[in-house]
């Protein structure tokens, strides 16, 4: 299966709570972290929900 690097580029500070749960969800707690997932429709949902907040590449 595909990976896919997420990176947060931005805080989750004065963002929803469903945003601040969605980057807990996908691992991340701090600006500058990199989490390694495989591409599933789930975490590809989940990456779209905070798109504005993270950066993607492929691993």
């Amino acid at each position: 299966m595909a990976k896919i690097k997420v990176t947060q580029v931005k805080s989750s500070i004065k963002r929803t709570e469903k945003q601040k749960r969605t980057l807990e969800a996908l691992g991340l707690h701090r600006i500058g972290q990199e989490v390694e997932h495989d591409t599933t429709p789930a975490i590809m949902g989940m990456i779209d929900k905070v798109k504005h907040l993270v950066s993607t590449s492929e691993a």
